[in-house]
């Protein structure tokens, strides 16, 4: 395993929410001083903070809804139990009046957040209001026969991180399926509020946090295969949903299984690899800032690919991307995301500044969260990743070419072209 997976592995497998990547850092804060700035003590004291998260840039309005999946032909890796998943889909609306924008994380979920959150800042976040997207709840569809393009957290995350990207691809004319790994992600929160928790070992070694994802990059491939096996019946006015929910309107017929992508940050990277060297369905990925632990490095790809990394990630310190994009056989492209952090592909990002600007949260805590979303500016990084994965989807599932990913753009300078 190389420094960047193990301190990427270990970073994540701590907490999930606004400030995974925090996890952990409470008890060496105490003792290196809380005190707060000026700006931040008049920050909170201005009532209560409502969190946004950028709005879609597409010329649709977005609809979603939520899956309750459940795989009768696998047992849980780690329960036994059979295999639940939830799962998300985006897509472009026909009509949204009277249909709700839908919370960020569901009520029990979001209440977990906040307390896990307020513990990693070490400050309260009871004036904290989390983000309403710009999903309209249960939104009939529009239009038929849209690209689909699936969606995977990192370990130990959960699907609503993507939501700043997944709701653009949306409005933009695709369908975005987002999935949530139950067990391995901290939580999960299924109908009626029943929450699923992590099964992950809280502090492990690194031959425990090795084994661990390994099984979790298994059970992830195995997920996101069955979550395709769904979309036909989805297709064809079916309804997998274990509570049989109604569906929206439209749904039947909407999707191009023939156009299908697949994205994911971290280890949620490397789950659509090597998902895509077991399953020919996916016809073109993105790996955002995530190591390879499989053995997709060494056998490579023969379909479309682009690794998006941070800052200081990428094929001279990685091995395994070294060793991946030397076996590339299909159309390729690596990117690097200037001043950019492991988390600020995710909509940390955004959510982090925001809480940073508005909370008295101790310096020593401001600096590691830092450290995870990087100094880029949040709005400028969401544009980037966002047109990037836009062009790159444009590109090879509907051959539309805006040559965005042909050279460098000074509209984008934050982005690097690495040969």
């Amino acid at each position: 395993m190389t420094a960047i997976s193990r301190r990427t592995v270990l970073a994540a497998a701590g907490t999930a929410g606004l400030v995974l990547a925090t996890a952990g850092i409470a008890t060496a804060t105490h003792n290196g001083g809380t005190q707060h700035t000026a700006a931040q003590q008049a920050a909170a004291q201005k009532g209560r903070v409502q969190l946004r998260l950028p709005a879609p840039t597409g010329p649709a309005r977005v609809g979603t809804t939520s899956l309750h999946l459940v795989d009768h032909a696998r047992k849980d890796p780690w329960t036994s139990a059979k295999r639940e998943l939830m799962v998300s889909l985006w897509y472009p609306a026909r009509d949204v009046q009277d249909h709700k924008r839908a919370p960020w994380l569901p009520p029990a979920s979001t209440a977990l957040d906040k307390q896990q959150t307020s513990r990693n800042l070490q400050t309260s976040l009871d004036n904290v209001d989390y983000p309403v997207t710009h999903g309209h709840q249960d939104a009939p569809v529009r239009g038929r026969r849209h690209p689909v393009v699936l969606f995977s957290p990192g370990y130990g995350a959960i699907r609503a991180h993507g939501t700043a990207l997944v709701q653009d691809l949306a409005s933009r004319g695709y369908v975005v399926v987002t999935i949530d790994h139950t067990h391995d992600a901290q939580f999960v929160e299924f109908p009626k509020g029943r929450l699923e928790l992590t099964r992950k070992p809280s502090n492990p070694t690194e031959e425990e946090a090795e084994r661990e994802t390994a099984k979790a990059l298994r059970a992830r491939q195995d997920d996101t295969k069955f979550v395709l096996d769904q979309l036909p019946t989805l297709n064809t006015g079916g309804n997998p949903d274990a509570e049989h929910r109604r569906l929206p309107g439209g749904l039947r017929g909407s999707l191009d299984l023939s156009k299908i992508g697949m994205f994911g940050h971290s280890l949620g990277g490397d789950t659509t690899a090597e998902t895509m060297a077991e399953d020919p369905r996916i016809a073109a990925g993105v790996n955002m800032d995530g190591t390879f632990f499989g053995p997709v490095a060494a056998t490579g790809l023969d379909r479309p690919f682009m690794l998006m990394g941070n800052a200081t990630h990428g094929r001279d310190n990685d091995s395994t991307w070294e060793d991946f994009w030397s076996n590339l056989r299909g159309w390729r492209r690596q990117l690097l995301l200037r001043e950019s952090g492991h988390q600020t592909f995710t909509d940390q990002s955004p959510l982090g500044q925001q809480l940073i600007k508005a909370l008295p949260i101790p310096p020593a805590v401001v600096a590691k969260l830092r450290e995870s979303i990087g100094t880029i500016n949040a709005g400028r990084a969401v544009a980037a990743e966002r047109a990037y994965l836009t062009a790159f989807f444009d590109l090879h599932l509907r051959h539309r070419d805006d040559h965005l990913l042909s050279k460098p753009s000074p509209k984008y300078p934050e982005i690097e072209f690495i040969p």
